[in-house]
């Protein structure tokens, strides 16, 4: 894990200037590759799918091709799916999760739905495994328009010619125990906040949109993860992460408003999945097939309520 917040960067009660990005910038290493990872899996999919390279992000002295996987007998009848993982490059699971779907079941949804996957929209900071890119921005929170990340501009740009065509939209995410040791107590250093107290749920849960909710969507995605991994409870307050549990493992959040990764088309059916890798309780293999259980979820109860 980083050091960024062994010591503590910059002034308490000052956000941080260009002086503390680039302090914070030079302590972070390279502690995993993106190429071995994840662009060798993606190559083993080519005789299956087709590979679009949509963008590039040059962080001198490296540069990172962003890979999208595409459905090849993509027909223009067929409802689409966009299934993003990696906005966070910390969070394994989203990245190997959308992979593995790929290769082990997106092949029993031929002829279904067109599937859009891009498997990890942050390269850099999937090897350094932090939440932030270089310029100590979080993507996910930066999809809106002239959008400060290049890794949200970028996975926006590709989609804007389907954005309303969508039918669902699942975004593959990971909820850690470093988010209370390590990012929130950054992220309040970075923009001269207080530390508001954290607590990570035991287990996994999904964040609806509150502007759209689909309760029944979400409850059979939840269905479907618990026969993999357990599902996170509700804490004393009736909570997760502060916000109210509106059913089991499910919490609402306004996505296009906080400029979230599943608010960025207008699917009516998207989601954002949480898995919990830090429990006792939970292996890196069943954090991987809860993701592809949630996928999976996602697709069957999007094609059989098609508005």
């Amino acid at each position: 894990m980083n050091s960024s917040t062994t010591q503590p960067i910059g002034t308490p009660g000052q956000p941080w200037g260009a002086a503390e990005k680039a302090l914070w910038l030079s302590r972070q290493t390279r502690e995993r590759s993106y190429a071995t990872d994840v662009l060798s899996s993606v190559d083993r999919l080519r005789d299956r799918f087709d590979v679009l390279e949509y963008g590039r992000l040059d962080y001198p002295p490296e540069s990172f091709p962003l890979v999208a996987i595409r459905s090849r007998q993509w027909r223009d009848d067929l409802p689409h799916a966009l299934v993003t993982g990696g906005v966070h490059g910390y969070e394994t699971s989203g990245v190997h999760g959308a992979l593995q779907f790929l290769d082990l079941r997106a092949a029993d949804y031929t002829g279904r739905i067109n599937l859009l996957v891009a498997p990890c929209i942050s390269p850099w900071a999937y090897e350094r495994i932090h939440r932030w890119n270089p310029q100590a921005i979080d993507p996910n929170r930066s999809f809106r328009d002239n959008s400060p990340a290049g890794e949200s501009a970028a996975l926006m740009k590709l989609i804007a010619p389907l954005r309303d065509r969508f039918l669902v939209h699942i975004d593959l995410h990971e909820t850690t125990d470093s988010d209370d040791t390590e990012f929130r107590p950054a992220l309040a250093a970075r923009d001269g906040k207080p530390l508001e107290p954290g607590g990570i749920p035991d287990g996994f849960y999904l964040v609806d949109d509150s502007a759209h909710p689909q309760p029944a969507f979400q409850n059979a995605v939840i269905a479907a993860v618990a026969k993999v991994t357990h599902i996170a409870p509700a804490d004393g307050k009736g909570e997760i992460i502060g916000l109210r549990v509106v059913a089991p493992g499910v919490i609402e959040i306004p996505l296009k408003q906080l400029g979230l990764c599943a608010g960025i088309t207008d699917a009516p059916y998207k989601t954002t999945t949480e898995v919990y890798p830090d429990s006792p309780r939970a292996t890196p293999a069943q954090c991987n097939a809860a993701q592809v259980a949630a996928v999976c979820a996602a697709l069957d109860y999007a094609l059989a309520h098609r508005p």
